[in-house]
C-alpha cells in the first residue's frame, strides 16, 4: 500500500497530513503528486471529492518552500483559480492546513464581499493565492494583482467554469502570465470545449483520469420515486421522518424551487437552509457550517452553488427534480458515499422527467431501484404541456374555445396586457 512517505513528500508537509488524519494517499493523489513534484504540466480528469486539492496543494507547497524567496514583500508565485466562492474557499483552507509547518502563506478572494480586507493582505504579500475569476480580474484592474511572477497555475473545475460562463474570464487570466510557468488543470468532465482549452494552457501534459469518464461511484445505493410534480413537496417531509436520515443535500434545478422547499420543510418544523447564487456570501457560508456541524438537517441547492461541498460522513443525496443533463446526476450524487463510507442517493421523478431517467441510466449503465411502496404515487401519466402562445394572444379556457363575438373589448385589451406583463 502507497504512503505519503513513498512519494517523497517533505517533512513538514508530512506532520502536516498526519495531523489532518491522512495516512494514505487517494488514486489521484498517488498519481499526480510525482508528476507535479517533476514540474510536469497537468491534464486530470477527476470528480470532486476525489482528493484532487491535496493532489495539487501538496506538491505546490513542497516546490514554492524548496525555492523560497526572501523579497520583504512576497509575491505571488501561484495562482488557483476555481468557478465558486464556497471551493475557493475550501482550497484556500486545504493549503492552510497541509502548509501549517512550511512557512508559505496563502489567502483567498471573491466577489459578494468588500475588497478591503483582501486588498489589505494582498498589500503585505502572499505566496499562493486562491480566487474566482471575476474578482481576481477586477483586482487585476485596479492595480493590487499581478501575475508576472506566477510559478504554478492552477484552473479547477474547468468543465464548471464553462457552464457558468468563465471561459472569457479565464483567457483573459490566461493572457496575463508568464509563458515559461508549470499548469495544472483538473475537469470532472472532458467535452470537446475542454479539450480544446486545455490544449491552450498546457505543454506536454501527462494526464491522470481516476475514474471511467462520467462513472458513478458503485458503493452508493440509488433509487427513484415516480411522483407527480405537485407531490414531490410532500414526498420529501414524508421520506425525512425517518430518524436514520441525520443529514440530505438536497438539489433542486433553480434558486426559487429551493427557497421553496425550504419554506415548506422548515413548516413542518424540519431544520432547513437554501444555499444558491443569490444568497449573500456570509449567509451561504453560515449555511454549510451549520449544516457540517449537523445544526440543520436538510441543506438544499442549486447545482452551481453546491460545487465544492465536501461534507464528511454525508449519508444521503436527493434529486428534488431530475437533473436534465446526466453528467450532472453523477456529480450530485458523488457529494455521499465519500472515502469509503455508504451513500444513498434519491431521486424524485415526474412524468415529463423519464426521458431524463432514461439517459442517466444509459450513462451509468445501470438501471436505478424503483421504490413503489410510497404514499405519493405518480398518478398523472401523460401530463400537458403548457402551450406556448404568441405575443398579444389572449388565453382561453380551452386551446379550441373560439372568441366570443358578444365578448367585452375592454376585457379583451385588459387580458392583453396581462399577457404582456408576464
Amino acid at each position: 500500500m502507497t504512503s505519503f512517505q513513498s512519494l517523497n513528500i517533505i517533512e513538514p508537509i508530512l506532520k502536516s497530513l498526519e495531523e489532518e488524519g491522512y495516512t494514505t494517499p487517494t488514486p489521484i493523489q498517488e498519481q499526480a503528486i510525482p508528476i507535479v513534484l517533476q514540474g510536469t504540466d497537468l491534464l486530470g480528469c477527476a470528480q470532486t471529492g476525489t482528493g484532487k486539492t491535496a493532489a495539487f496543494a501538496i506538491p505546490i507547497l513542497q516546490i514554492l518552500g524548496a525555492n523560497r524567496s526572501y523579497d520583504k514583500k512576497r509575491k505571488i508565485r501561484s495562482l488557483i483559480v476555481t468557478p465558486t466562492r464556497e471551493l475557493a474557499i475550501q482550497i484556500d483552507e486545504s493549503f492552510k492546513a497541509y502548509g501549517r509547518h512550511t512557512g508559505m502563506t496563502c489567502t483567498v478572494i471573491f466577489g459578494g464581499v468588500k475588497q478591503n480586507p483582501q486588498t489589505a493582505i494582498l498589500r503585505n504579500g502572499v505566496d499562493i493565492l486562491v480566487a474566482t475569476p471575476g474578482r481576481l480580474l477586477d483586482l487585476m484592474n485596479q492595480g493590487f494583482i499581478s501575475l508576472r511572477d506566477i510559478e504554478i497555475f492552477v484552473l479547477d473545475e474547468a468543465d464548471r467554469m464553462l457552464d457558468m460562463g468563465f471561459i472569457h474570464d479565464v483567457k483573459k487570466i490566461i493572457a496575463a502570465l508568464p509563458r515559461k510557468r508549470q499548469s495544472l488543470f483538473f475537469s470532472a468532465t472532458m467535452p470537446d470545449e475542454i479539450v480544446t482549452l486545455a490544449s491552450t494552457i498546457l505543454y506536454k501534459p501527462k494526464e491522470v483520469s481516476v475514474t471511467p469518464k462520467s462513472s458513478t461511484v458503485d458503493i452508493i445505493q440509488q433509487f427513484v420515486y415516480f411522483v407527480d410534480k405537485g407531490n414531490k413537496n410532500g414526498l420529501l417531509t414524508e421520506i425525512l421522518k425517518d430518524p436514520k436520515i441525520r443529514t440530505m443535500l438536497v438539489f433542486t434545478r433553480t434558486k426559487h424551487g429551493a427557497d421553496k422547499v425550504v419554506r415548506i420543510l422548515q413548516k413542518n418544523k424540519i431544520k432547513a437552509e437554501a444555499i444558491h447564487g443569490n444568497k449573500a456570501q456570509n449567509a451561504r457560508q453560515r449555511a454549510l457550517t451549520l449544516f457540517k456541524a449537523q445544526e440543520i438537517r436538510v441543506l438544499v441547492a442549486t447545482d452551481i452553488a453546491a460545487r465544492g461541498i465536501d461534507v464528511d460522513d454525508l449519508g444521503y443525496v436527493l434529486n428534488f427534480e431530475m437533473p436534465n443533463i446526466s453528467e450532472t446526476y453523477v456529480h450530485r450524487i458523488g457529494r455521499t458515499g465519500r472515502a469509503g463510507a455508504d451513500g444513498i442517493a434519491i431521486s424524485f421523478c415526474d412524468a415529463t422527467e423519464k426521458p431524463y431517467l432514461k439517459d442517466i441510466e444509459k450513462l451509468i449503465s445501470k438501471k436505478i431501484t424503483v421504490v413503489d411502496n410510497h404514499p405519493f404515487p405518480l398518478m398523472d401519466h401523460h401530463p400537458v404541456a403548457p402551450v406556448k402562445q404568441q405575443r398579444g394572444e389572449r388565453r382561453s379556457s380551452s386551446p379550441n374555445q373560439k372568441r366570443s363575438s358578444n365578448s367585452n373589448p375592454r376585457e379583451s385589451n385588459n387580458n392583453k396586457n396581462k399577457w404582456r406583463g408576464r
